[in-house]
């Protein structure tokens, strides 16, 4: 099988690893690809890893890429392009496609469609006014009262969120919206639960959770993710089952009963409540840093299972299969993220980092002639596995001590919690 990642960032060099892990896999292009993926290893004989130059925003070029490599599958890693339709031509022209159509993918590309979705198939999730005045954005925030949750309707990055107790900056973030949702605030702990699915069969991942906060004990501003970890050890043991027949099934037989059938990555991310389940939000890929702590632990062939969801044969593939064991994943930011990160630091010790344990995925990189130097807000993710979560905490942060970048950043709380047993239903 010869594949097309489509992405630059830290998610795509995580797939692009994956798939070499599958002997069925012969050729992974990455378009246009990163410093890190650039210098994958390929696993078994005759498999050939390289990038591409193309901009993911011109979709006649994306297409003659994918065909001049005769690609047996194309894998949309970012969320931009899938909400803007990437996916249709490249099905129009006969490819198989592993990412949903544009008018799936309205499922994150604006969350008023969701939460329609939601309410349409009875799927749990938070009271929610869909405002697109200041007047309507004020009378919503009094109505729920703090902590005020106020989340712009389109794309913005992971960072169009603002959760405070502040009524004025509350108010300002919505102000900046073109169409805003208040919502209803969410107690509990939170889960990411990525799905796999053809439209039909629903195949769900392991549960992970991430960390949005910029900051140790979940201060500062959101950020894209700082880092993750899965399996869940004080998850209940249902509980995949429960948001599978909740949550993910149901959302993907409305959208097929719509005719907008859903193919690719449902992301469900959730918040376990005291009165149960409830979704937070949609997207339609991967997520990141989720990803670069999943695809370590994942034993199922990759190339196969995104194939067979690709040309709706999931029905037929059977569970995933897991290694048992615990990933944690780092992620190093560059000085002054989120505001505006410094671009241009030199980034070393990637080398003696990395080991059979350990894998750094490059997110925000690039080469400044022979020299790799930070390019992004979220440079790296350094993903390590272990038997539990200390060994595999340790070994990440054994590995981010051994990098250096000026100036650079990275929470040293990712997981803690988790293994000191301080979550609670």
């Amino acid at each position: 099988m010869k594949v097309l990642v489509v992405g630059s960032g830290g998610r795509e060099h995580a797939l692009a690893w994956g798939l070499t892990q599958d002997p069925e896999v012969e050729q992974v292009v990455a378009a246009p690809g990163n410093p890190g993926i650039a210098a994958l290893r390929p696993v078994f004989d005759g498999q050939t890893v390289v990038c591409r130059a193309v901009d993911v925003s011109d979709h006649d070029a994306v297409v003659a890429l994918a065909r001049e490599l005769e690609s047996d599958l194309v894998v949309v890693g970012p969320e931009a392009p899938l909400v803007a339709g990437l996916a249709d031509p490249l099905r129009d022209a006969g490819i198989a496609v592993f990412g949903p159509s544009r008018e799936a993918a309205r499922i994150e590309g604006s969350k008023a469609f969701a939460k329609d979705v939601m309410a349409t198939a009875s799927v749990p999730t938070g009271r929610a006014y869909v405002c697109t005045t200041p007047e309507e954005a004020a009378t919503a925030i009094d109505a729920f009262g703090p902590p005020y949750v106020v989340k712009d309707d389109g794309l913005a990055a992971g960072k169009g969120v603002v959760v405070t107790e502040d009524r004025d900056e509350a108010l300002a973030h919505a102000a900046g919206c073109e169409q805003v949702l208040i919502e209803e605030y969410l107690d509990g702990p939170e889960v990411s639960l990525f799905a796999i699915t053809d439209g039909t069969t629903v195949l769900p991942m392991q549960p992970a959770q991430d960390f949005k906060r910029l900051a140790d004990g979940d201060e500062g501003p959101n950020t894209g993710g700082m880092g993750a970890y899965t399996p869940l050890p004080w998850a209940p043991d249902d509980l995949v089952a429960e948001i599978t027949e909740k949550v993910l099934q149901p959302t993907v037989d409305e959208l097929r009963h719509r005719g907008t059938p859903f193919s690719g990555l449902l992301y469900a991310g959730l918040a376990l409540t005291s009165r149960g389940v409830r979704v937070i939000e949609f997207n339609c890929r991967f997520g990141d840093p989720e990803t670069q702590a999943l695809l370590p632990m994942l034993k199922t062939p990759l190339g196969g299972l995104l194939y067979a969801a690709a040309t709706g044969k999931l029905g037929d593939h059977g569970d995933l299969s897991w290694r048992n064991a615990t990933s944690v994943a780092v992620v190093v930011a560059a000085k002054k993220y989120p505001a505006s990160p410094r671009k241009g630091d030199v980034i070393a010790g990637i080398d003696q980092a990395e080991n059979d344990d350990v894998r750094v995925f490059h997110a925000g990189t690039a080469l400044d002639g022979e020299e790799l130097v930070t390019a992004g807000g979220r440079v790296l993710a350094v993903s390590a596995v272990g038997k539990d979560l200390a060994e595999a905490r340790q070994r990440a942060y054994a590995a981010v001590g051994q990098i250096r970048i000026k100036g650079s950043q990275h929470r040293t709380d990712i997981a803690l919690k988790a293994e000191r047993g301080e979550i609670t239903l």
